[in-house]
C-alpha cells in the first residue's frame, strides 16, 4: 500500500506552482513542498488530456489528473508547458517524397512542426498502432506519429503504402 498522499486535480491547482529556478513544484496537504515535479501521461497517444500522472524527482506518484481540461488554471498551463518540454513526437501531416522505395530512405515531410527530413533505416521502423495510427522512428530514434494515415493525402498515402 502507498503511504504517500495523492492529490486530485482540483488540489493539485492550488498547489503547483513555479519555484525560482523554473522547476515545478507542488505543495502538500502537510506543507512539504515537491520540487521538480513532472507530469507523465499514460496514454499519450490514445488519451492525450487524460490519465496523467505527477511525479515527485524520485519517480513516486504524488498527483493524479483524470481530465486536464478539468484542472483550472494557471496550473493547467503549467503541466501543458511541461509536458510539451518532456514530449517531443512531431506529428507527419503529409509525406512530401522518399529517396528510394528500398530502406534505407530519406523521407521529406510536412510535420505540426513544420517540414523536416529523416532517414528511415527498415520497414520494420513503421509501427501500426491502434487503428489507422501508425508511429514511424527515424534512424535517430525521434518517433513521428501518422495519427490517421486514412487523412493523409492520396499521395502520402500511395508514399506510405510502398513502405507498410
Amino acid at each position: 500500500m502507498n503511504s504517500r498522499p495523492i492529490l486530485n486535480q482540483m488540489q493539485v491547482a492550488a498547489a503547483l506552482s513555479r519555484n525560482a529556478y523554473d522547476k515545478l513544484a507542488l505543495t502538500l496537504a502537510d506543507g512539504q513542498i515537491r520540487t521538480g515535479v513532472v507530469p507523465v501521461r499514460a496514454f499519450p497517444i490514445q488519451a492525450p488530456e487524460r490519465d496523467i500522472s505527477l511525479l515527485d524527482a524520485d519517480g513516486h506518484e504524488v498527483a493524479w489528473i483524470e481530465e486536464l481540461a478539468r484542472v483550472p488554471e494557471p496550473a493547467q498551463g503549467l503541466i501543458r508547458a511541461a509536458l510539451s518540454e518532456r514530449e517531443f513526437m512531431p506529428e507527419i501531416r503529409a509525406i512530401r517524397g522518399v529517396s528510394s522505395f528500398s530502406t534505407p530512405s530519406t523521407w521529406q515531410v510536412r510535420t505540426d512542426r513544420g517540414d523536416t527530413a529523416f532517414v528511415l533505416k527498415g520497414d520494420e521502423d513503421i509501427r501500426r498502432l491502434a487503428g489507422n495510427t501508425l508511429l514511424v522512428t527515424d534512424s535517430h530514434g525521434i518517433q513521428f506519429l501518422i495519427r490517421d494515415m486514412t487523412a493523409l493525402d492520396r499521395e502520402s498515402r500511395r508514399l506510405l503504402d510502398r513502405f507498410k
